[in-house]
């Protein structure tokens, strides 16, 4: 019941509005809160169910006809319960994707599972080749150039600021995709979407955007034209640092079945299940019904109940912590700006800064609560400031409900050398606050005692 969880939360605010607020989508959405007040009862008419015939079990040989019985007649009303359990749930799962607009979502163990099903299985093959910005977060940068590579795949890296005509060159006839972030961890580059979906589509190839740090609340990329949406859901999603997760969305708008020799995998029989062909079988859900059941069944990166009820828990408040999350980190920003001993402050909510205008663009109700900076002192500084730090923890985790800092360089991003690192954008002292949702104050108050 989790797999569209997160394709009833992948829209703009704008859109949950009009889900809420128009014909169609208001009674979808009603619809949808009926089958989850019913998926409720009559899983506590199983539970009681459940109860009562193993007490009943339980009372030993003396049982009589008229309880055995009931028993039958209980397992009967059992097996019909479940059955419209299954039906509520299937109901369920396709009004979250109707509401989203998009073909479906899978949610996974983790982030980097996501990334190698999303690239590395589900599109490419051996042979085949890869179009990534180089500023993507240090995980992905590695599975991408290191580890897929040793499975035959190659990737080229490109700067996200460069011109069209410039980005064209690293397109070769065995490209398969392009890969991105709408901002960047932790050098919190802004994407120009509708730049990489034009140059992937000019290249009959599907542009994945990870979009972990905007979140769905602050940022939709089908609207700009990428096709697949990725989320490491372990972030904003969850909120508390408590589950581990990635998470697929498929728009269902990129036409497989018209490239076909790039896309054998969906396009041709798959042995493994009786030769069926997922273009034909399942049109616009061919890519995400291929990612659900050849590649979790082989794979096995389906999520734990636990952390997928945790996810579900943390989604109930996204839309409450990012705005939240957006303040705060837009006034320590002007913080930090404005304090003698910091060298410089990046954050895509500042005027002037690089990413303004296309932040403004993509996500004009907010970015994301992470903010990189560096001190005058440099890394030295850097590490004193940290070691002060009484409300925010140093840790490696990020976007979390509480406010956290990190050194990326010797960190998240320590298995590059120092030329890989200024081509993600990460300085020798950067330091990266992911500024949580605690009162402004009391985080400003922390900033400035570490300071002195």
């Amino acid at each position: 019941g989790f797999k569209g969880i997160e394709a009833m939360t992948a829209g703009s605010d704008a859109e949950v509005k009009t889900i809420l607020h128009s014909g169609y989508e208001q009674r979808s959405y009603e619809r949808y809160l009926e089958l989850r007040r019913k998926e409720s009862e009559i899983k506590d008419k199983l539970a009681d169910l459940s109860d009562g015939s193993r007490d009943k079990r339980m009372g030993g040989f003396g049982m009589s006809m008229a309880a055995e019985i009931r028993m039958v007649e209980q397992d009967k009303i059992k097996e019909s319960l479940a059955e419209e359990l299954g039906k509520i749930r299937d109901e369920k799962e396709m009004l979250e994707i109707l509401m989203e607009e998009s073909q479906g979502a899978y949610i996974k163990v983790d982030g980097n599972i996501y990334r190698n099903v999303v690239i590395g299985v589900n599109i490419c093959e051996a042979g085949d080749h890869v179009v990534m910005s180089s500023t993507v977060y240090g995980g992905s940068f590695n599975l991408l150039t290191c580890t897929m590579k040793k499975m035959g795949i190659e990737c080229t890296v490109v700067d996200p600021d460069a011109p069209a005509e410039e980005l064209e060159k690293a397109f070769q006839e065995n490209t398969r995709c392009v890969f991105a972030e709408t901002i960047a961890n932790p050098a919190l580059v802004v994407l120009d979407i509708e730049k990489f979906a034009a140059l992937a589509h000019a290249h009959q190839v599907p542009l994945i955007v990870d979009n972990t740090f905007a979140t769905p609340i602050n940022c939709n990329p089908f609207k700009w034209g990428a096709d697949i949406v990725t989320h490491s859901t372990t972030k904003y999603m969850d909120g508390h640092a408590m589950a581990v997760g990635g998470c697929i969305v498929d728009s269902g708008n990129f036409d497989w079945a018209a490239y076909p020799e790039k896309f054998p995998g969906l396009c041709t029989p798959d042995e493994s299940y009786h030769g069926i062909v997922y273009t034909e079988k399942f049109g616009k859900a061919a890519y995400i019904t291929k990612a659900t059941s050849q590649l979790m069944r082989d794979l096995g990166s389906s999520q734990s109940p636990q952390n997928a009820f945790l996810l579900n828990v943390g989604l109930e408040t996204l839309p409450l912590r990012m705005e939240r999350h957006c303040y705060n980190a837009q006034k320590c920003a002007e913080f930090l700006q404005s304090h003698e001993k910091v060298a410089w402050v990046n954050y895509p909510g500042l005027p002037g800064n690089k990413y303004y205008d296309l932040a403004k663009k993509y996500m004009p109700d907010g970015t994301c609560g992470v903010i990189s900076f560096g001190l005058k002192g440099g890394r030295d500084a850097a590490a004193k400031m940290m070691d002060h730090l009484k409300l925010a923890a140093i840790v490696t985790h990020v976007a979390d409900a509480r406010t956290s800092v990190l050194h990326p360089a010797s960190h998240t991003h320590r298995q590059m050398n120092d030329e890989q690192l200024k081509e993600a954008g990460v300085a020798p002292d950067l330091i990266r606050l992911s500024v949580g949702i605690e009162h402004i104050d009391d985080i400003i108050a922390d900033l400035a005692q570490s300071l002195v």
